[in-house]
């Protein structure tokens, strides 16, 4: 039984971009997508008031080694998966953990049968395996779930990439197998998706986009970007990778972008997307509008009274103006990170919202033109 379905609606026959249908157990999402990043069961700032009636966001996502680590799978899975804990009812994917256990790199050890970490919250040893990942997932009662992977560091020898890149296709063969076993005694509704991964060499992510084509996932997602190459490494990356990846299954490229980003990824093939920059810039009072970045703190905004961004229909938009969100930040009021996130998030899925109607209705390729224009205007962060 298919746990998740992938329905195509159109293709931009210039660019490649695509708009489509993912079915999931918990409603179904339009693409392309932005996901707002809920790390630790939250979207940092907001309720689920505002994800659901002010933003409409039809997937979130969540973390697998912070929930693992507090307060813990077994808990969450005690009322009734993420869902419950978090009463969300719409759809949820959780990364594997590997990108943050990455990112501890004087606190774990790699080795064939996984990856041993220490906690970063009080020292303890615990052990992240291709198999043990897709268990806590299942806890956590994610409808897209990640396959553990080894992220690779940047810059590495094509040697080191090439070694990484296997480890990862093997974890891959093994969590696969153990997440089929689990599904014969289960009512499927939990897809996993295996990450692509090969670092800045097209021929390893070609290699590697082969070897997993094997395992027949329902999606696929591409890895190991955003760890401090150029942005058009980046890019070059997602065009060597995301083209080969199945065309009737979802394409996920992980931890991108910047508001300017979004139009190239979705270019090049991209179905879904995630990035903590909107709400953490949010919260650091560095704002994205249709007029380019706003940095609230900066004393130009002391006695502004337009709102922050005239074309944005969001509440912080329509309510209150730049002067009252700079004295919010100056005085390190909580509101203001929950309206600057609403804000930020507001942003970005009205980029997505308007990509996905530019390509159904094949007006993309002008679309594209205008999103590189001002891109390149010496305001950036500007979109069409």
């Amino acid at each position: 039984m298919k746990t998740l379905h992938f329905e195509k609606q159109a293709v931009c026959p210039e660019t490649g971009a695509r708009a489509g249908l993912l079915h999931t157990a918990h409603g179904t999402i339009e693409t392309p997508v932005f996901m707002p990043v809920g790390t630790q069961g939250t979207v940092k700032g907001l309720t689920r008031k505002h994800l659901l009636e002010e933003l409409d966001a039809k997937i979130i996502l969540g973390n697998t080694y912070h929930l693992y680590l507090r307060p813990g799978h077994k808990l969450i899975e005690n009322f009734g998966g993420l869902h419950g804990f978090m009463q969300w009812p719409r759809a949820i994917l959780t990364d594997s953990g590997g990108f943050q256990v990455w990112s501890l790199s004087q606190l774990r050890k790699l080795k064939e049968e996984g990856v041993l970490f220490r906690s970063h919250l009080n020292g303890d040893q615990h052990m992240f395996t291709p198999e043990s990942t897709v268990d806590v997932q299942l806890s956590l009662g994610s409808d897209i779930m990640m396959m553990l992977d080894e992220c690779t560091d940047y810059p590495s020898s094509h040697a080191e990439a090439r070694k990484s890149m296997e480890m990862t296709v093997r974890w891959a063969r093994r969590g696969m197998r153990h997440y089929r076993e689990r599904m014969e005694s289960r009512e499927p509704h939990n897809a996993l998706f295996p990450i692509v991964q090969g670092s800045m060499y097209a021929d390893l992510r070609r290699e590697c986009v082969q070897q997993l084509g094997e395992l027949e996932a329902e999606g696929y997602a591409v890895g190991g970007l955003s760890v401090g190459e150029p942005r058009e490494l980046s890019m070059e990356m997602t065009e060597a990778t995301v083209p080969l990846l199945p065309v009737d299954k979802p394409r996920y490229v992980m931890g991108v972008g910047a508001p300017e980003e979004l139009p190239e990824y979705v270019a090049r093939g991209v179905d879904m997307m995630d990035c903590v920059m909107p709400t953490r810039n949010a919260r650091n009072g560095y704002l994205f509008t249709s007029g380019g970045k706003v940095v609230i703190k900066q004393a130009q905004y002391r006695e502004d009274s337009r709102p922050l961004d005239e074309n944005c229909r969001c509440h912080t938009c329509t309510t209150y103006s730049r002067a009252y969100l700079r004295h919010l930040f100056q005085a390190g009021e909580i509101l203001f990170s929950t309206l600057a996130t609403l804000h930020n998030l507001t942003h970005y899925l009205d980029i997505m919202r308007r990509m996905r109607e530019a390509i159904l209705l094949g007006t993309f390729p002008e679309f594209l033109k205008t999103a590189r224009r001002l891109a390149s205007s010496p305001n950036s962060a500007h979109t069409p």
